[in-house]
């Protein structure tokens, strides 16, 4: 069985504040993009192998899927046997969700699998177990995210439009970036938009905005530099998405997009990817 596991890109996040635990409230808009890895899954009758080629993704347990097939299993109360083959196409450590959208797929493959034992809304509680973003990706669906990422409310007004992605080929650390935001410190010319969000306008890419661009900008500078080279090849918005590095720019047209891809594949050694807002989820 060949199952596919989706991207993202934040299209707006604000830090709204810290918590005792060390974790950060946020609000943001995340939408679903189409570029995606696949996952083969077999049986076998040797516990949960989970395999993956690329040289920054772990195999066996320290894999996210395996944690998240381990956690299934346990809760279900069964010794599970499962072979897991990892595909990527999504860039590692990325900001665009790619290890969270594996664990998901995973778990919704075997709450399909087992005859859904388990309620969407459990599923997604297990989900948070394992990292902020599964649950976005076991809603499978554009969504206001509140709370560390986990409280969830669909969102049906965003512009469907084509996106150019491009990955420096730069590992970031998401809990370094964190770390590093000075709450205090952020001059943010955005308000959070929510009211705007909610009264069912057009969400374009006029709204873009992320609070921790300016953080993992000042250690890469690189990203506000492939910001600008998406500008000037049409983009009509651009972002740094979640904690970077990747950054994406938003085309109103599918030839747009590609024409920008291939004209900045051809002139910088980046993993540039054109793909398309999942307005309407993939659940």
């Amino acid at each position: 069985m060949k199952i596919k596991s989706f991207a993202k890109i934040n299209l707006f996040l604000k830090i709204t504040g810290k918590r005792d635990d060390g974790y950060h409230n946020l609000f943001s808009l995340i939408c679903p993009v189409d570029l995606h890895d696949t996952i083969s899954i077999s049986n076998n009758n040797n516990g949960i192998e989970v395999f993956c080629r690329h040289e920054d993704v772990p195999e066996g347990s320290l894999n996210i899927a395996y944690k998240a097939a381990a956690l299934f299993f346990k809760t279900l109360g069964i010794k599970g046997n499962l072979k897991v083959n990892i595909e990527k196409k999504i860039p590692v450590a990325a900001g665009l969700g790619g290890g969270s959208s594996n664990a998901a797929a995973v778990l919704c493959w075997l709450n399909q699998k087992y005859d859904y034992p388990f309620t969407h809304k459990k599923l997604m509680e297990m989900g948070l177990f394992i990292g902020a973003d599964v649950p976005f990706f076991i809603f499978g669906k554009p969504a206001f995210a509140t709370g560390i990422g986990e409280k969830l409310k669909k969102c049906l007004n965003i512009k469907p439009y084509y996106a150019v992605l491009i990955n420096q080929n730069i590992l970031v650390s998401t809990s370094d970036v964190y770390n590093n935001f000075n709450l205090g410190l952020t001059k943010s010319k955005k308000k959070i938009i929510k009211d705007t969000f909610d009264k069912g306008k057009l969400i374009t890419a006029f709204n873009l905005y992320n609070d921790l661009e300016s953080v993992t900008i000042s250690d890469y500078r690189q990203i506000g530099f492939a910001k600008n080279v998406l500008l000037q090849y049409g983009a009509e918005g651009v972002l740094m998405s979640g904690s970077g590095p990747t950054v994406f720019g938003l085309f109103n047209k599918i030839h747009e997009a590609e024409s920008a891809c291939m004209n900045i594949k051809k002139k910088y050694d980046w993993k540039v990817f054109t793909t398309s807002l999942m307005v309407l989820g993939y659940k």
